[in-house]
């Protein structure tokens, strides 16, 4: 069972997230302020931490600045009453992951909490299961069914950025910028040519599609959700 360290001042607070996410499968421990976070946290694994900003002898700015600087990456979900761009931006440069103000919604709170963790697998295993299919990274490897074989390193690096946000909407000039660099000079036309050959390659399997958004770019889309 995957555990959340809840950290937050508030104790209704503290009890409702805490309770909410117990009725979603996850183990939690609770944290009254980010100097009792760091002491759990020298003796218990956790593999996620929901945080306030603003608390008492140690705020959630600092809590994560000390982890981050300390190389813990353990993923940070903030959420705060503070909804100024000078605050997220504070938050975002500390080393947090993700941030929601207050007051929040329990059920996108879950959702959010499950796609941070999913992101963070992705990240330290640098591997995507889909159905049957894998994409090992490292290997610029695809593993399909009973088959094996390495595909072209811009079609990987595609392919495995659209299945590391399924659903998500990236326009052409985003996949150019991150996969052939900023300063490239191939024409955007060259993404059309390696989604054709992706949807060519992957024409048989039954887990996923490369959907277009007309105007827009493309998405992954996995099949049966």
């Amino acid at each position: 069972m995957l555990s959340i360290l809840v950290v937050e001042d508030n104790k209704n607070l503290r009890d409702l997230f805490c309770e909410t996410l117990k009725k979603n499968g996850y183990h939690t421990i609770c944290a009254s302020d980010g100097s009792d976070a760091m002491d759990i946290l020298a003796k218990t694994f956790v593999d996620l931490i929901i945080s306030d900003i603003m608390m008492p002898i140690m705020d959630g700015y600092e809590m994560t600045k000390t982890l981050r600087e300390a190389k813990i990456n353990i993923p940070i979900l903030m959420i705060t009453a503070k909804d100024q761009y000078e605050d997220m931006q504070k938050g975002f440069l500390a080393g947090v992951d993700d941030y929601m103000i207050k007051p929040i919604n329990l059920n996108e709170m879950v959702l959010r909490v499950a796609a941070i963790l999913r992101r963070a697998k992705i990240a330290s295993e640098r591997k995507i299961t889909v159905g049957n299919m894998s994409l090992i990274y490292d290997e610029l490897t695809v593993k399909m069914n009973d088959e094996e074989f390495i595909l072209p390193q811009k079609e990987f690096y595609l392919i495995y950025k659209l299945l590391s946000y399924p659903n998500k909407i990236f326009t052409r000039q985003q996949l150019m910028d991150e996969i052939w660099g900023m300063e490239t000079d191939t024409d955007e036309r060259t993404i059309n040519t390696h989604i054709n050959r992706l949807r060519d390659r992957f024409c048989d399997c039954k887990d996923f599609e490369i959907v277009t958004i007309r105007g827009l770019g493309y998405k992954a889309v996995k099949k049966g959700e």
